[in-house]
C-alpha cells in the first residue's frame, strides 16, 4: 500500500519522533508506514488521516487500483 505519510509530515515541518508522538507510536513505527514496509492498523490509518485532514483515500492508496472514487 502506498501512502503519503512522509510527503504530508515534512510539509508541515515534523519529526517522525513528533509524528509518532502525536499517533502514540514508536517513530520506528512512522519510519515502516512511511517506507511502505508497515500497513498500519485502520485506527493509525483513521488518525494519520485525521491528523492531516485528509480523506484516508488522500493518504493511503491501494497499489494498481486505478479505479476513479
Amino acid at each position: 500500500m502506498r501512502n503519503e505519510v512522509r510527503t504530508l509530515r515534512t510539509a508541515v515541518g515534523l519529526s517522525q519522533q513528533q509524528l509518532g508522538e502525536a499517533m502514540e507510536v514508536s517513530r520506528q513505527t512512522i519510519n515502516s508506514i512511511e517506507k511502505e514496509r508497515y500497513t498500519p492498523s485502520l485506527p493509525l490509518a483513521l488518525a494519520l488521516a485525521r491528523y492531516f485532514e485528509r480523506p484516508v483515500e488522500e493518504v493511503f492508496h491501494v497499489d494498481g487500483d486505478d479505479r476513479d472514487p
